[in-house]
């Protein structure tokens, strides 16, 4: 209840992150009012502008209502799905860039591939207690593991990689139990962990990935687990360097329990290699999905990991779903075999457009970063305004809510289907949205 639980900071970034730590581990519970601003402001020691802004941006992340002269309420839609209900209304004849969508015709066509794979099906049906991983595909897979210095482990096949996080999650953590989640991070990923009973610890992100720093003081703050973003981290576009990935080695070499997870969604659309941190704690899991590269739509990841951690995903799947379907897995094993997606032209492709939006709004002053993948971050300083600007203006982007926590405000755009013409029209448009002086911060942690 809120008479037992002591709201603390001094900016508002702490504020608002002690408040929706507390909505999350339930002692802030639905419907509850929070303290006036200024009564709130007098307590700690604050402007009221300052507790202003906290309120703000918890409005803007769906955590809280405001409601007038009533005041501010925990907002009684639970906030695990806060972050996914922050999405821009996208009007007829507005340019939408918000969607994180890969360029479907960088896409390969998959009814070739699908009508392989079923014509596989004269030989012996798939069944019931039947082997749950395609053999062609675990080979495969291993085999690409393997050249990317991946450590050797079973294969396990999930629903997508979100799926695969949330079974390793569920695998190893109780609630309650902390994870370390990378702030800008995967929407997705900020709104799984508190679903799953488990608390978020932000750690910052620059161009290179997690900072190390930030990683070892949550780990020794308590936090069990690490989620970390190998390539095209979304929704800034980092990606482990060598020497950051060396460098979260030593951290995570004093802290052996911690439960690694790694997702390289980008692989196949990426031309950075890969500084897998896999191996180094006793637990971990690594993932790559088919998502981005050969299509939303096929809703197949693989994953790797220590013995224990598999054998404990794989039963757990048993005793739900079983198996992903072993004709999708037998189109993905038809679409690798074939070449059906030239890597090298996709992660060309998407490195011209991401550049071409940092070129333009770099020579109009204004900082913006994406290393890999298909998404550009736009520090701004005020990202209700920037948002609703651009949107009048004619370009749908989505909201830095919904992916960051303790982060200062941005705008995530998607670059996949820009062309050079409509670049430099957005370049302008997000210029006149900040306006005279409001160049953002040139970090994004």
């Amino acid at each position: 209840m809120l008479g037992e639980y002591r709201i603390s900071g001094r900016r508002a970034a702490e504020i608002s992150a002690s408040i929706e730590r507390a909505v999350g581990e339930g002692e802030l519970l639905p419907g509850e009012l929070l303290p006036p601003m200024r009564e709130l402001a007098t307590r700690l020691g604050v402007n009221p502008n300052t507790v202003a802004a906290a309120y703000r941006t918890l409005r803007e992340r769906g955590v809280i209502e405001t409601a007038g002269r009533r005041g501010s309420r925990v907002r009684p839609k639970p906030a695990t799905t806060a972050r996914d209900a922050i999405r821009v209304e996208v009007p007829e004849g507005v340019r939408d860039v918000s969607d994180g969508n890969p360029d479907p015709a960088l896409l390969p066509p998959l009814a070739e591939a699908f009508a392989a794979a079923a014509g596989l099906g004269d030989r012996e049906p798939v069944l019931y207690g039947h082997a749950p991983v395609e053999p062609g595909l675990a080979r495969l897979a291993r085999a690409g593991l393997d050249a990317d210095g991946v450590p050797d482990g079973p294969v396990v096949v999930t629903s997508g990689s979100l799926d695969a996080v949330e079974r390793v999650l569920a695998a190893h953590l109780r609630p309650g139990d902390a994870v370390a989640v990378e702030d800008p991070g995967w929407g997705s990923v900020l709104d799984l962990v508190p679903a799953l009973g488990l608390r978020t610890v932000p750690v910052g992100v620059d161009d290179e990935g997690p900072l190390p720093g930030e990683v070892r003081r949550a780990l020794a703050g308590g936090a069990r687990a690490l989620i970390v973003t190998d390539r095209a981290q979304n929704p800034t576009g980092a990606a482990l360097s060598a020497d950051r990935a060396r460098a979260l080695r030593s951290v995570l070499a004093d802290h052996p329990e911690t439960l690694l997870i790694e997702d390289d969604h980008g692989h196949h659309i990426v031309d950075l290699p890969l500084h897998p941190l896999a191996g180094t704690t006793r637990s971990w899991a690594f993932v790559r999905s088919a998502a981005k590269a050969y299509g939303p739509d096929l809703r197949l990841a693989v994953l790797t990991g220590d013995a224990v951690t598999l054998d404990r995903v794989r039963g757990r799947q048993r005793l739900g779903p079983g198996w992903v379907s072993r004709l999708v897995q037998r189109a993905v094993v038809r679409l690798w075999t074939d070449g059906a997606v030239d890597p090298a032209a996709v992660a060309a492709a998407y490195g011209r457009r991401r550049d071409a939006l940092i070129g333009t709004l770099a020579r109009r002053g204004i900082a913006a970063y994406g290393r890999s993948g298909m998404n550009v971050w736009v520090p701004v300083p005020d990202e209700t305004g920037a948002v609703a600007r651009l949107l009048h203006a004619g370009w749908a982007v989505a909201p830095g809510a919904r992916f960051r926590m303790s982060a200062p405000p941005g705008i995530r755009v998607t670059v996949s289907t820009l062309t050079q013409d409509e670049t430099e029209l957005l370049g302008e448009a997000i210029a006149a949205a900040l306006g005279p002086g409001g160049e953002p911060s040139r970090t994004y942690v």
